[in-house]
């Protein structure tokens, strides 16, 4: 970790509020990643969200990674814009292949139900406290999910 990186504003706030919060740090072409413990998650967001000097008002976008065979098997990657500084923050929390769960981030971004849904229906990741997951792109009956790296490139048979 580079000196730079370890005086980002952002960085820091979130670590003065909570040091336990912050399980990694990187960077990647100017870009700041800050993965988050899973248990310290949405409180994380709301102060992400609510810091008078941050204001992360904005998910850009949510996706996943699956790293199978890797345990971790999942990251969840949430990408947020903060207006007021024009900054970008990517925030990853990973995620058990064994049950993949995360509680939902639709009380801190509204604009999260859609990206979860669609998250949940192409990698199997549920979304505690969503109010409306099911599938989205896939119909109902449709086995499995097309982005695991374990599903078969002809579907199941």
């Amino acid at each position: 970790m580079t000196a730079d990186l370890e005086t980002h504003p952002a960085l820091l706030k979130l670590r003065e509020f909570d040091a336990q919060a912050v399980e990694d740090v990187r960077t990647f072409r100017g870009e700041l990643t800050i993965y988050i413990r899973h248990a310290n998650f949405l409180r994380t967001c709301e102060f992400l969200r609510d810091e008078p000097s941050l204001r992360f008002s904005f998910l850009a976008d949510l996706t996943a990674l699956d790293l199978y065979p890797q345990e971790p098997r999942f990251e969840v990657v949430y990408h947020l814009l903060s207006l007021q500084n024009t900054q970008r923050l990517r925030l990853k929390v990973r995620v058990s292949g064994d049950d993949p769960h995360i509680v939902s981030a639709i009380s801190v971004w509204p604009s999260a139900n859609a990206f979860e849904r669609e998250v949940f229906d192409l990698f199997g990741i549920k979304f505690a406290g969503h109010p409306f997951l099911r599938r989205m792109l896939l119909p109902d009956e449709w086995e499995g999910h097309p982005l695991r790296k374990d599903y078969p490139t002809e579907g199941y048979r």
